[in-house]
């Protein structure tokens, strides 16, 4: 009875490895699986690659860290919503949907550990990165900024179906949406076009007026002593030029002259057309522009697109004329009448 008494079942020696830790896992309690594809039932399967495509680029760059030095829920929630925003444009209400757990599109959620996150939660992180955007702003001109460079600056507008944005009003819109409210904002580039700031204005506001803001922010905030604006003619015009711009040492600009002024240059014979026989790029001088280099170009190219749009749209204005003529001179029913013929 005090003995122990072993009996060899059988020998594991020549098995494979696998097996033998299939049987030993089976002898702990564990269950067989069977072969291929019947032992498993996939309930849900998240896509995950360009979440990962997404979240690998962005901590590369350091846009995170640039949000906040140290990990919190509101970085993780502001991160969650720019990775969504690139893999697709959605309302906040859809992105929290997106990033819930029974209702997800991706596995951004889970590996940003915002699943539980709603609506209420995106719009308090997005108040929190506000209270955050000068300190973001005067990194990304510590990044990409410094004395001498280009800065381009353009705005635009985005509408509003709603009627509680402060901001919004009546004003030119580039949407097509003239009937809706809207805000304008302004965006501040390096010469790359990687976005430095960004400032929201009322609806109404023009295009020259927020200007001055732009040039402020970059002599004060961003501490730049000399600079070359670079925007459009609609942006930086003769008025902007004399009351904000010349005025401030070190700042220099790039834009374009209304076609009056051009007009005008060719009258006084400063810019003559023949300069375009055997070039498209010309330097001329001005007495109207003291100090500034005004540098003159043909697009033969636009040129042509120019051409072809002016002979389409005159041959059909031919058509409707046509028409009416027709109208006119045929014998019942003549149109007659200024009203009629227009």
């Amino acid at each position: 009875g005090g003995k122990v008494r072993s009996r060899t079942l059988t020998n594991l020696t020549h098995w494979p490895p696998e097996v033998v830790a299939g049987l030993r896992a089976i002898l702990k309690g564990g269950v067989v699986v069977a072969e291929g594809d019947e032992g498993f039932k996939i309930v849900r399967s998240l896509p995950h690659g360009h979440v990962a495509g997404v979240l690998g680029m962005l901590r590369t760059l350091g846009l995170d860290k640039l949000i906040a030095s140290r990990r919190c829920r509101e970085r993780d929630l502001v991160v969650g919503m720019i990775a969504a925003r690139i893999i697709g444009q959605r309302s906040k209400l859809a992105t929290a949907r997106g990033l819930g757990k029974k209702t997800a599109s991706t596995s951004l959620g889970e590996t940003l550990g915002i699943a539980d996150a709603d609506e209420n939660d995106l719009y308090g992180a997005m108040d929190w990165l506000l209270a955050r955007q000068e300190r973001i702003e005067k990194a990304l001109a510590r990044r990409h900024l410094h004395d001498g460079t280009l800065v381009l600056y353009d705005v635009t507008s985005s509408y509003f179906e709603g009627k509680t944005c402060p901001l919004a009003r009546h004003g030119h819109s580039r949407d097509g949406k003239k009937g809706n409210l809207q805000i304008v904002f302004g965006l501040l580039c390096d010469v790359q076009g990687r976005p430095i700031a960004v400032e929201v204005f009322a609806g109404n506001t023009g295009d020259p007026s927020t200007l001055a803001p732009q040039i402020q922010k970059l002599r004060g905030r961003f501490g730049l002593k000399r600079i070359v604006l670079v925007g459009d003619r609609g942006m930086i015009t003769e008025a902007r030029l004399r009351d904000d711009v010349r005025p401030v040492a070190g700042l220099d600009w790039i834009t374009a002259l209304r076609a009056k002024a051009i007009d005008r240059l060719v009258k006084q014979g400063h810019l003559q057309l023949s300069l375009f026989d055997e070039r498209d790029l010309a330097e001329i001088a001005s007495p109207d522009y003291p100090g500034e280099r005004l540098i003159v170009c043909r697009n033969p190219f636009l040129a042509d697109e120019r051409r072809r749009k002016r002979e389409t749209l005159l041959q059909a204005t031919e058509r409707e004329l046509a028409k009416i003529a027709t109208a006119v001179t045929r014998t019942r029913k003549p149109l007659r009448g200024k009203e009629k013929i227009g």
